[in-house]
């Protein structure tokens, strides 16, 4: 049985948002067409959360953190992929990001430096030094479910809204399609 999403401005029920979350919406053009819905958090995973709601993994994105090395610095950048893509961590965002080896972030390193949960990690309100990696299919959606930074709940916006997150850089090619 299909569970119903409930979506609702997103700034009237900042409880179902990390705090970072929260905090990037209230100061940001746009704001007011971010909604959330709140969600059961066994079932924040992408597939789970797809079968267990209804929603095509087209209208779904993932965001993921990358750990780009070179000599012994490391940065961090979010890549933010259609759910039925998976990014080009070791091709476009290792040259993109001028890294000699890109990997996906460590967990805990992942939410000790976002404020985030693991399962809810959402570009809006990642760290300002951080790029954010949005693949051209992403920012061309009419409008895409992505996390809120808790496991709780998800985000719905408008692909547009997505690219034009702060430090967001648009980049064709950066998703590329999962074999089924």
């Amino acid at each position: 049985m299909t569970a119903v999403l409930l979506f609702q401005p997103a700034l009237s029920r900042t409880e179902l948002l990390a705090a970072p979350v929260a905090e990037a919406l209230k100061g940001w053009p746009g704001a007011e067409e971010v909604q959330v819905a709140e969600i059961d958090p066994a079932l924040a995973d992408t597939a789970a959360f797809c079968e267990r709601y209804g929603v095509s993994p087209e209208e779904s994105a993932n965001c993921v953190v990358i750990a780009a090395r070179r000599g012994g610095n490391t940065t961090y950048a979010a890549c933010v992929v259609a759910a039925t893509t998976r990014a080009d961590v070791n091709g476009l965002v290792r040259r993109r990001l001028d890294a000699r080896k890109a990997s996906f972030a460590p967990m805990a390193d992942v939410t000790a430096a976002t404020g985030m949960e693991y399962g809810g990690i959402t570009p809006v309100g990642l760290p300002a030094d951080w790029p954010v990696l949005v693949d051209e299919a992403v920012a061309k959606t009419g409008s895409v479910i992505i996390g809120s930074g808790i496991r709780g709940s998800k985000l719905r916006l408008p692909g547009r809204l997505v690219a034009a997150i702060p430090s967001g850089q648009v980049l064709p090619g950066l998703g590329i399609p999962v074999n089924p």
